[in-house]
C-alpha cells in the first residue's frame, strides 16, 4: 500500500483528488479476489469522475465476486511533482495501491489531447511503455471513441477493445481468469483474447507503407488472426447493467449529478459528428426503467439534479413523459432536471416549462453552422426559423442566458459562411427584444462559442483537409471583429490544439514515437490550454522524422487504405462516400427514423431492425 500523507496533501491543489473514501466507493480486501482491475482515466479527477463510462464499468466490474475494480486519475503536475520527488508509484484510491501490482490496467480514450497523460501515468507506476517490453507487468488495454482509430497507440496497448464494453468486458475477465489459473505465458493471453469478437491486439499485425507514406498493407502475422475487428454492441439497452449506486465525490466534479442515459445512437446523420455513426444503431431504456434508475440513484446518493442524457436528448421518443413524470415526482423534493444541448428543430416550450418548475437551468442550443448553405453541407437538417422559433420560446419562459455552439473550418466552408454566425448571433438578440417587455427577463447574454472542425474516421468527411492553423485564426479574428453587441460574448478553441488533434485522429502507428518524445520533452495535460506545449510538440515531430502535416492537411483519394479500414463499424464505407458526395452537392439525407437511408447497420445486425428502444416505430 503506498503511503499518502496529510502532509504531502497539504502542499497540494484539491487534495480530495487523491484521497479516496467517498461514499459508495467499493470496499473489497483484494486478497479475496483473482483479478485487480486498474480502471484509468488519464485525466483530472473532477473530469474523470463525471464520465459516465467508467461508471457503468466501475459497477459491472464490482459486481463479480472474484474482480475488484479501482480507480485511478492523473495527478495535476504539482502532485506529479511530489510523487516523483517522494518515490510514489501511482496508485489506486479505493486501497492506495501500485498500479503496477494489478492484473489489467485499462485506460478510456475520450480525447486525442489525453494520450501524453496515458504515458505519463504509465511511468509513474512503473509500467514500460511499450507493449514489447511488458513482460511481469500488467496488461494495459484501451477503450472509447478514440479507439475506433487506434493505431497511433499501437506500440503502446496490449490490446483494445472496440465499441461498447459492457458485455465484452466479462469475456475479457473470463478469459484473463482461466488464463491465470493455467499460469499461462503473456502472449498466450493475447492469443486468446485476440479472439474474442471487438477485441484488437495490434502486435499480432504488420503495416507495409507506399513510398508517398500512405498504408500498402495490413497482414495479421496468423491466419486465426480476424482481418477484421467488429465493434461490440449491446443489442437491448433497456435490459444491460447500469449503477443503482455511484461514487458521490467529496469534491466538485465538472457533472456532479445523478446521470441517466436515456439511448444511444443518433438518426440524423450530420455528416461531421463521429459518435452519429459509431454508435448506431438507436436504442432507447423504456421510461419506466429510466424512472425506477432515478428513483434508486437519488436514493442512493443524495443528489438533487438529474441529467438526463444521450447524442440528441429531444430524440428520446418519450421526453415529454418522462420529464412530466420525474417532475411530478420529485418537484416537491426540490429535484432539478437538465438536458444537454438542445437541436433547435426538437425544442418544446412545454418540455422547457416543466423543467424550470424546480430551477431554470442553462440552454444551450447547437446551430452548428451560421449560413443555411453550411447547415445543409453538414446535413443538420435545421433552418434559422427554427432557432428563431425557439429561441424566442425561451425567452418568453423567462429565459435571459443562451449559449450557441458553432464549428468553424467545416469542409467547403467560405468567410461568408463564417459571418452568418455573427448574423444569426444578432437575430437571436433580435428575438430577445421582440417579446412583450413585460414577460422578458433582464440580463440577457448570448454566448457564442466556436471550434475548430476536426475531421474524425468513420464520418464523410474522413477524406477532406483540415484548414491550416492560420486560417483558423483568420476566421476567428474575423468572426470576433463582427460581433460588436455587448449582449453577446465569443469564446473559441485554441487552433493549434485542434491542429495536433486533428493529426492523433487520423494518424498512423508511425505516431507513437512522436508520441513518447514529445512526453519525454515535458509535454501533459495537452487539453489544457495552460499546459499545452505546441513548440515542444513540433519539434518532437521534427526529430522523429515524421511530418505533421501529412495527416491533417492531406486530401485523402477516396481507394485510399485508411488506418482504421479494418474496423467494422456497421456503417459501410460506401455510404460514406455516398454522404460525402452528397455534402459537395449541399444535399440533404433524411433522418433514418423516418426511413431506411441505407447506412448498412441492418446487414450488421444480421437483418434485425435499427430500432429496438421503446415506442420507437420500426422503420426497416
Amino acid at each position: 500500500m503506498v503511503r499518502v500523507t496529510n502532509e504531502l496533501l497539504s502542499k497540494v491543489t484539491k487534495p480530495a483528488r487523491y484521497t479516496g473514501g467517498e461514499f459508495n466507493e467499493v470496499k473489497k480486501n483484494p486478497n479475496d479476489v483473482s483479478i485487480r482491475f486498474a480502471m484509468c482515466f488519464p485525466d483530472v479527477y473532477e473530469v474523470g469522475m463525471s464520465h459516465l463510462g467508467i461508471k457503468i464499468l466501475y459497477h459491472i466490474i464490482n459486481q463479480r465476486e472474484d474482480s475488484y475494480c479501482e480507480r485511478v486519475f492523473a495527478p495535476w503536475i504539482d502532485m506529479e511533482d511530489l510523487m516523483r520527488k517522494n518515490n510514489i508509484p501511482l496508485f489506486t484510491l479505493e486501497t492506495k495501491s501500485e498500479v503496477k501490482k494489478f492484473d489489467l490496467v485499462g485506460f478510456t480514450l475520450q480525447y486525442e489531447m489525453s494520450y501524453t497523460n496515458i504515458l505519463n501515468m504509465l511511468n509513474l507506476a512503473g509500467i514500460p511503455l511499450l507493449s514489447c517490453e511488458r513482460e511481469g507487468y500488467p496488461f494495459v488495454m484501451f477503450g472509447g471513441p478514440c479507439a475506433y482509430n487506434p493505431e497511433p497507440l499501437a506500440e503502446i496497448a496490449d490490446f483494445f477493445v472496440l465499441g461498447e464494453a459492457e458485455e465484452v468486458i466479462q469475456e475479457i475477465l473470463d478469459t484473463y481468469k482461466e488464463w491465470k489459473d493455467n499460469n499461462g505465458k503473456r502472449n498466450e493471453f493475447l492469443e486468446k483474447v485476440s479472439q474474442i469478437e471487438g477485441v484488437y491486439v495490434p502486435a499480432f499485425y504488420e503495416v507495409t507503407y507506399n513510398n508517398d507514406g500512405t498504408i500498402k498493407e495490413r497482414i495479421p502475422q496468423k491466419n486465426h488472426y480476424p482481418k477484421k475487428i467488429t465493434k461490440r454492441i449491446v443489442k437491448n439497452l433497456d435490459e444491460s447493467v447500469y449503477p443503482d449506486k455511484l461514487i458521490v465525490p467529496l469534491t466538485e466534479i465538472v457533472h456532479d449529478r445523478v446521470v441517466l442515459e436515456t439511448f444511444r445512437g443518433c438518426t440524423r446523420g450530420c455528416r461531421f459528428c463521429q459518435a452519429g455513426m459509431i454508435y448506431r444503431p438507436v436504442r432507447e431504456r423504456k421510461t419506466e426503467t429510466l424512472l425506477k434508475l432515478a428513483e434508486n440513484l437519488l436514493k442512493n446518493t443524495g443528489y438533487d439534479e438529474i441529467s438526463l442524457t444521450s447524442l440528441s436528448i429531444c430524440d428520446y421518443s418519450d421526453i415529454n413523459n418522462l420529464v412530466r413524470k420525474l417532475m411530478e415526482k420529485y418537484e416537491d423534493k426540490k429535484v432539478g432536471v437538465s438536458l444537454p444541448s438542445l437541436r433547435i428543430d426538437s425544442f418544446s416550450v412545454d418540455l422547457i416549462n416543466e423543467i424550470q418548475k424546480v430551477r431554470k437551468t442553462g440552454l444551450t442550443f447547437a446551430p452548428e453552422a451560421g449560413s443555411q448553405r453550411m447547415r445543409d453541407v453538414i446535413n443538420k437538417g435545421v433552418t434559422e426559423e427554427d432557432l428563431i422559433n425557439s429561441v424566442t420560446s425561451a425567452f418568453m419562459s423567462g429565459w435571459s442566458k443562451i449559449k450557441l455552439y458553432f464549428m468553424i473550418g467545416l469542409p467547403f466552408e467560405t468567410m461568408e459562411d463564417v459571418e452568418g454566425i455573427a448574423e444569426l448571433s444578432e437575430k437571436v438578440v433580435d428575438a430577445y427584444y421582440s417579446v412583450p417587455k413585460e414577460k422578458r427577463k433582464k440580463g440577457l447574454n448570448i454566448t457564442v462559442s466556436t471550434s475548430s472542425f476536426v475531421p474524425k474516421p468513420f464520418t464523410p468527411f474522413q477524406w477532406e483537409e483540415q484548414n491550416r492553423i492560420d486560417l483558423l485564426v483568420e476566421k476567428q479574428k474575423h468572426l470576433k471583429s463582427l460581433i460588436k453587441n455587448r449582449n453577446i460574448s465569443y469564446s473559441w478553441h485554441e487552433s493549434p490544439v485542434s491542429f495536433l488533434e486533428g493529426v492523433f485522429s487520423r494518424g498512423d502507428r508511425k505516431l507513437g514515437k512522436v508520441l513518447i518524445r514529445a512526453w519525454e520533452k515535458g509535454c501533459r495535460f495537452d487539453g489544457w490550454q495552460e499546459m499545452f506545449k505546441f513548440q515542444e510538440w513540433m519539434e518532437a515531430f521534427k526529430e522523429c522524422n515524421i511530418n505533421p502535416e501529412f495527416y491533417v492537411y492531406r486530401k485523402r483519394e477516396l481507394d485510399e487504405i485508411l488506418p482504421w479500414d479494418f474496423i467494422d463499424i456497421g456503417v459501410s464505407k460506401e455510404y460514406l462516400i455516398r454522404e460525402y458526395e452528397k455534402a459537395k452537392m449541399e444535399a440533404l439525407t433524411r433522418d433514418c427514423r423516418l426511413g431506411c437511408t441505407g447506412c448498412g447497420i441492418t446487414s450488421y445486425l444480421q437483418g434485425g431492425e435499427c430500432f429496438n428502444g421503446a415506442n420507437i416505430d420500426k422503420v426497416h
